[in-house]
């Protein structure tokens, strides 16, 4: 299971002041919650094209290039010139394809966090309660003291649920029911708190004329992300910094002040950290074993961009780490490669809120209402098709191998979180043909047969120049010749 991370709703960041970052329209839904504000001049601005600064790669963040994504074109896309075409030859003949599967509605609240563990999903919005669901029905809920659920990452018998508040609450699954759920504690722990606040070394500026421990979060956690072979937790803040905590004891071992803006996504994996923020920049952390205990170095910044980062996943197995921006656009960078840049995904014309990976896949879903999946095949990206069925921004993914999944059949069930107040359940598939390229070689046989039945009307060379423009047009779409 592998999952990408996301931040809040309403523009709303730790220090407003600090952000040099031009906020887009759709910036709204980034950074904070609907309904909560911190100074009345946040309101819609217009949106903006991204440039690229000079420690970004060139030429690749033309937004209006989304236009011509093969998402756009997708046949499952209503505004396409494919949206009259028919999947009964497909469904005739077994092909699969990618469907919704279930709606998982509880008219609460937005939709902000999943974490998928077996056959339960887990869902966090902003009213008081994390619900638990089995087999698309309501197995288990329980409550937190804290309206806002930002973030959820299940560790055994453990459930680690980041807020609004600042806090991280600990839940786990009790030995007597497995759909009761008790509190376990909070990080940081109290007598933590206490044992650290009679040191004055201990206290760091947390905002303009303020101090605070340096062990605790002072604005909204956005995201948490699990090491679980060092038996660490990442958390990031709207504080700009990353904490980590051990597992064992809840001990707070290192704060990381990360960014100079938000910190939207957190990301384990290589023996790396990846951090996201509103900045614009992507951070790569490396734990090194030092005389006072291991701390986190800062080794590589991946990137640098005037638009925020809003989410991040990694692929383990394709090791290919994925960022996405408020520009709609979903970066990647390749582990074997030095994490050199691979390229980038063009399929949303608006903000990307979520990512998460599995197999040879990444899911990218948008406040364009929109999820694109993505299929990685030597090194070139295709789209495979754009899910769509949301009426409101896409928040949240999470990702879990099908029951029903085969090696030469591998299948995904895809579960995708929103600010409409639902969650949709899709059934995946690894090998789905790309619609695009299936719609585009229909129509290029309906107008070779209808040029074969006028073909005495029209000259030799006029045939032969129209066959070759339609085969030019069939060549497959990848992050390299968008």
């Amino acid at each position: 299971m592998i999952r990408g991370g996301s931040t809040g709703g309403k523009m709303l960041f730790a220090d407003i002041q600090a952000s040099s970052i031009p906020r887009t329209k759709f910036g709204n839904l980034l950074y904070s919650d609907p309904g909560i504000s911190s100074t009345p001049e946040e309101d819609d601005f217009p949106p903006r094209k991204s440039s690229v600064s000079s420690a970004s790669p060139a030429g690749y963040y033309d937004q209006q290039s989304a236009e011509n994504s093969p998402c756009r074109m997708s046949p499952w896309n209503p505004s396409t010139p494919f949206s009259n075409w028919s999947m009964t030859s497909m469904e005739e003949s077994n092909v699969p394809t990618n469907a919704l599967i279930g709606s998982l509605v509880r008219e609460e609240g937005h939709v902000y966090s999943l974490a998928a563990s077996g056959d339960l999903l887990y869902t966090g919005s902003d009213s008081k309660n994390i619900r638990v669901w089995k087999d698309l029905k309501e197995f288990s809920a329980f409550k937190s003291a804290s309206g806002l659920v930002k973030a959820i990452v299940i560790s055994g018998p453990k459930i680690f649920t980041g807020h609004q508040d600042g806090k991280i609450r600990v839940w786990r699954v009790s030995t007597k029911s497995a759909n009761i759920h008790k509190r376990a504690g909070t990080l940081p722990k109290l007598k933590d708190l206490i044992r650290c606040s009679i040191n004055p070394s201990n206290y760091v500026e947390v905002r303009r004329n303020r101090n605070g421990l340096w062990i605790k979060h002072f604005d909204a956690i956005s995201c948490l992300s699990l090491n679980e072979d060092e038996g660490l937790l990442y958390s990031g803040s709207w504080d700009k910094t990353m904490k980590v905590w051990r597992l064992s004891d809840s001990k707070c071992l290192e704060s990381v002040n990360a960014h100079n803006d938000a910190v939207n996504s957190v990301v384990s994996g290589f023996g790396m950290v990846f951090t996201g923020s509103a900045d614009g920049s992507i951070k790569v952390w490396k734990r090194e074993l030092q005389t006072k205990g291991p701390k986190h170095a800062l080794v590589q910044t991946l990137l640098k961009q005037e638009s925020a980062v809003t989410s991040l996943a990694v692929n383990t197995i394709a090791s290919v780490l994925y960022g996405g921006s408020s520009d709609g656009l979903v970066n990647f960078w390749e582990r074997d490669k030095n994490l050199s840049h691979g390229g980038v995904l063009r399929g949303h014309k608006l903000a990307v809120l979520c990512l998460a990976a599995a197999g040879n896949l990444v899911f990218s879903g948008s406040a364009d209402k929109t999820i694109c999946v993505w299929r990685r095949d030597r090194g070139a990206h295709t789209c495979l098709s754009e899910l769509t069925g949301h009426t409101g921004p896409v928040k949240c993914l999470a990702v879990e191998s099908d029951g029903e999944s085969t090696v030469s059949n591998r299948r995904w069930k895809v579960y995708s979180g929103s600010l409409d107040k639902s969650v949709k359940v899709w059934r995946v598939f690894e090998g789905a043909p790309d619609m695009h390229q299936v719609a585009l070689m229909q129509q290029h046989q309906q107008m070779l047969e209808r040029l074969s039945s006028t073909q005495d009307s029209f000259p030799a060379h006029s045939f032969s120049s129209m066959n070759s423009e339609m085969n030019q047009s069939a060549r497959p779409y990848s992050d390299t010749n968008l």
